[in-house]
């Protein structure tokens, strides 16, 4: 009885907290969807009445924001697919091959995670900027691939596979680059789909290297894209289109939440060896 009844009020504590960590969010949807005219008398409320589209259709006639979108995704899924590869082979290499000197590259690599961001940008843009490679996609993806963190998340996890299924492969004569594309790869999925979505979520809302190397607005990601917009042109428009454009650029990231909620978890328990 005791159990059931503290069951129930855990439940009821993290509806609530869930409730009051959606409030802001379904305040800025609620926003969006509202005329101006309604705006300026009250901005109190969550449900839109009466409701209006116009905010949204402004934002996607106005300026370059399609082609803003279109920038978003190849960037986000460059990122995305080139991390997987690269954080995968450097992890299983770690985990697995023994070669000379393993424990230094792998702390070399790992004391990446202590150097800020800011600390690198200057030299970054004047190595782009001498091979003239600024406002090009390459600029925009290929910084952000030397992510230690994803080295760090594939070799732990690679390190909690079974050896055993590594030495009967071995024993069908598989090579090593076979054994890593049909024995680890596969199990690694829950560990890779973790760091995608992490990846995408960084590579989706980052906004200081973008807006450093693409100084052309037909180059702007989403987010640089849409913060040059919240300027004069969205004070003449308004609240509600301010409201609409962070609707925009955050209802992909929510959506991609929603559906890999449960390889997320999965791979966090999974990479932690619990």
């Amino acid at each position: 009885m005791n159990r059931t009844f503290g069951d129930r009020l855990i439940l009821v504590l993290v509806i609530g907290a869930a409730f009051v960590w959606m409030m802001p969010m379904l305040w800025v949807l609620s926003l969006s969807l509202r005329p101006n005219e309604e705006l300026v008398r009250s901005t109190a409320g969550i449900l839109p009445w009466p409701k209006t589209l116009e905010h949204f259709a402004t934002l996607l006639r106005v300026s370059l924001t399609p082609r803003w979108l279109l920038n978003s995704v190849i960037v986000a899924f460059g990122m995305t697919a080139l991390t997987l590869l690269l954080s995968s082979l450097a992890g299983y290499a770690f985990a697995r091959i023994d070669f000379p000197g393993r424990r230094a590259v792998f702390l070399l690599v790992m004391a990446g995670l202590m150097i800020p961001e800011q600390a690198i940008l200057v030299p970054l843009h004047a190595m782009l900027a001498d091979w003239e490679m600024h406002n090009t996609y390459f600029s925009l993806i290929a910084p952000r691939l030397a992510g230690p963190m994803g080295v760090f998340l594939m070799t732990q996890f690679f390190k909690a596979v079974p050896r055993e299924l590594e030495e009967a492969a071995e024993l069908d004569n598989a090579s090593r680059l076979k054994i890593f594309w049909s024995v680890m790869l596969p199990l690694s999925r829950p560990a890779l789909t973790t760091l995608g979505i992490f990846t995408f979520l960084f590579a989706w809302n980052d906004f200081l290297w973008p807006v450093v190397t693409a100084t052309q607005p037909e180059m702007y990601t989403l987010s640089v894209g849409l913060g040059s917009l919240q300027g004069n042109f969205a004070m003449s428009e308004g609240l509600g289109f301010l409201m609409a454009s962070a609707v925009f650029a955050s209802a992909p990231m929510v959506i991609l939440y929603v559906v890999f909620q449960r390889y997320i978890v999965q791979g966090i328990t999974l990479t932690s060896g619990k």
